[in-house]
């Protein structure tokens, strides 16, 4: 698959189905693989202000990533007063620049410049793309962070070589943040799950929340998982006081202090009080015979040899 088509490709995961562009010579990859293209709508714009001002309205109707395309540093830099008012307008847009081929970038060719350095200070996040590989993580991050709380701009900057190289990709698939800031009920049940649904769940827990009044909750929610809580990675730090036999301290070895030392780790990161106690009260069992049996095979493992076994 070509970087071009893969791009297209990548958008229509997103959801996206407008795209407003103002294309030049380093877009005419994206314009040929438009030629082909029918479920992605692309409106021309015959200047890159009008662009930003017709995405950013787009995006503020419709709650959706909208998507810009421009050309390489005079179009960026005619888009970036419309791009300060999305920005103060919270507007979830991907912004993007087709740039130079990077063969030529030594040379500093007509028009090239460090496109996202000069996006930076009115985005969320701004990056280039510099292996084909790298395409599908990189547009599937640019879409969860103008999309995720709170939102706005983000831009990637498209090199010509690489929506010209085709290589096998994998697309990946797109990721969100959940959008409540407070008890977002189909994230909780959703870490609920894949909690309840652990063969073999350890806890990591920093010390901020490990002394704060969330112990007491994050003693229940282990106890209910049958799950040993870690709450240092250093071990000649002060760990956890605690006696509880879900416990071990970190200070006495054998201690698993680095991530490697769990195997393959799938976390759920409970980052408020309110998070914890919401999975306690959402997966609380009511069979206590299935806890029963749990724990014990939790509470045995302990070292590191049995936590990789």
């Amino acid at each position: 698959m070509s970087g071009k088509r893969a791009f297209l490709d990548l958008l229509k995961q997103e959801g996206v189905e407008i795209v407003f562009g103002n294309p030049g010579t380093t877009e005419l990859q994206l314009m040929d693989a438009f030629a082909t293209e029918t479920d992605i709508r692309y409106v021309l714009g015959l200047q890159e202000a009008a662009l930003m001002a017709m995405a950013d309205g787009y995006a503020q109707a419709s709650g959706k990533l909208a998507v810009v395309n421009l050309h390489i540093t005079p179009g960026l830099g005619n888009a970036m007063g419309m791009l300060y008012d999305a920005q103060k307008a919270a507007s979830p847009i991907l912004v993007t620049a087709g740039s130079t081929t990077r063969v030529f970038t030594a040379t500093e060719p007509i028009l090239w410049a460090d496109l996202p350095t000069i996006a930076r200070p009115l985005v969320k996040w701004s990056a280039e793309v510099h292996r084909l590989a790298d395409l599908p993580r990189m547009v599937h991050r640019a879409a969860k962070t103008a999309l995720a709380p709170p939102t706005g701009p983000v831009f990637l900057s498209l090199p010509g070589d690489i929506l010209n190289d085709d290589a096998d990709i994998d697309l990946l698939a797109p990721t969100r943040v959940a959008p409540r800031l407070r008890g977002d009920k189909a994230a909780v049940e959703a870490a609920a799950a894949l909690l309840a649904g652990a063969q073999r769940p350890v806890i990591m827990a920093g010390d901020a929340i490990a002394q704060s009044r969330a112990h007491a909750e994050l003693v229940e929610l282990a106890e209910l998982l049958g799950a040993p809580v870690y709450t240092e990675f250093v071990p000649n730090t002060a760990s956890f006081p605690t006696s509880h036999p879900l416990f071990p301290r970190c200070d006495d070895p054998p201690c698993p202090g680095r991530a490697q030392d769990f195997g393959a780790i799938r976390p759920v990161v409970l980052g408020r009080r309110r998070s914890v106690h919401a999975v306690v009260a959402v997966r609380r069992r009511s069979d206590a015979a299935r806890h029963q049996a749990r724990a014990p095979r939790h509470r045995r493992l302990g070292t590191r040899q049995e936590l990789s076994a």
